[in-house]
């Protein structure tokens, strides 16, 4: 067995999501930083994999978005954990087929892992085309941030009551095995979950410090130049109070502690959560709609349509087929929400009505 020494630096004893954030980030030995995590050959599959339809409806909507900032001729386009470039290869070629929107736009990648900005630009060879690891270059015209699958990637905290005590969950490192322990919750920590209202028919919280720390330097730069967020995950609308870490390998549930550094762990995400956090922060938030609801309203359904038309039966069949892994409620359709923040009021946003 590997030795674990490498993810707790040179700890003994370290909170949940500090210890996964190593196991998912390090530079050196993180779980992104050392494969290509997505497709058949990896460990889950994502939309834009699913299907090219996806990310030619992310297109569509955000050209829309652009003609509803009344078409600014400086905007600035932020995929945030572009995986292996998939849905960016399809939005620039679809970019390309409106020429006003594409010579007024600037097209950057914010990503992490060294090994996933490889496969990047081998797929991605445009010249338009930059790779970000902060949102300093962002400095003049709106920008929009979209995010696919971003925020569940991003390692939460865990708490538990126990006899009206608040405790935070750890991981412990001894002879190379992991044990989880709980400490007593510093009361900083009390007090911001009280602040987000997370302590409600409360006996076990999942919260995204971490995740949250992200989206307060995107929402410094959509206040700053205007813009907005739009984000695409899986997760849930009421609190659930239930422990959502999971960790997957090739494509089927892995042990949570089995596998560290070559599987990948994900929680879902608490929309609710993430709606009063954008608004406490001045940001406007549409409602909360499924992919299904998102999709459909762009047009998904008339983009396949005319597709398929060209289309042999076996290649028309496996569109379908795909189209209903994307929207159907028994797949990814109403399980993965879609929300949007922006800073100023618009009356009508695609997708949202």
């Amino acid at each position: 067995m590997k030795s674990l020494n490498k993810y707790f630096y040179n700890k003994k004893i370290m909170p949940l999501d500090n210890f996964f954030n190593n196991v998912l980030y390090d530079k050196k030995f993180g779980y992104y930083t050392n494969k290509d995590p997505i497709g058949k050959k990896g460990d889950f599959i994502t939309s834009p994999v699913v299907s090219f339809l996806f990310s030619e409806m992310i297109a569509i909507w955000i050209i829309s978005y652009w003609e509803n900032l009344k078409k600014p001729n400086n905007f600035n386009i932020v995929e945030l954990g572009p995986g292996n470039g998939e849905l960016f290869k399809i939005l620039e070629s679809t970019f390309k087929k409106f020429p006003e929107f594409y010579n007024s736009s600037n097209l950057y990648l914010y990503e992490k892992s060294k090994t996933l900005k490889t496969i990047q630009k081998k797929k991605l060879q445009s010249k338009k085309i930059s790779w970000i690891s902060n949102f300093d270059k962002l400095k003049k015209g709106p920008v929009i941030f979209f995010g696919n699958e971003f925020f569940d990637a991003i390692p939460i905290k865990q708490f538990e009551k126990k006899n009206g005590i608040v405790y935070e969950k750890f991981v412990k490192l001894k002879n190379n095995t992991i044990t989880t322990v709980l400490k007593k919750a510093s009361k900083k920590e009390l007090e911001e979950l009280k602040r987000l209202k997370l302590f409600k028919n409360f006996h076990f919280i999942e919260f995204p410090k971490l995740g949250l720390n992200e989206l307060q330097k995107i929402i410094k730069k959509i206040k700053k130049l205007n813009g907005g967020l739009l984000l695409i995950d899986y997760g849930y609308l009421k609190q659930k109070n239930i422990n959502t870490l999971q960790s997957v390998k090739r494509h089927k549930k892995n042990n949570l502690f089995s596998n560290i550094g070559s599987a990948d762990v994900t929680s879902l995400v608490n929309f609710d959560l993430l709606r009063n956090y954008l608004i406490s922060n001045k940001l406007k938030v549409n409602n909360i709609v499924t992919q299904s609801f998102f999709l459909k309203k762009i047009g998904i359904l008339n983009r396949a349509e005319i597709v398929s038309n060209k289309m042999k039966f076996k290649d028309k069949s496996d569109l379908y087929f795909r189209l209903k892994r994307l929207l159907h409620p028994k797949y990814m359709g109403d399980i993965f929400k879609v929300i949007f923040a922006h800073k100023n009021n618009l009356i009508k946003v695609l997708g949202f009505n």
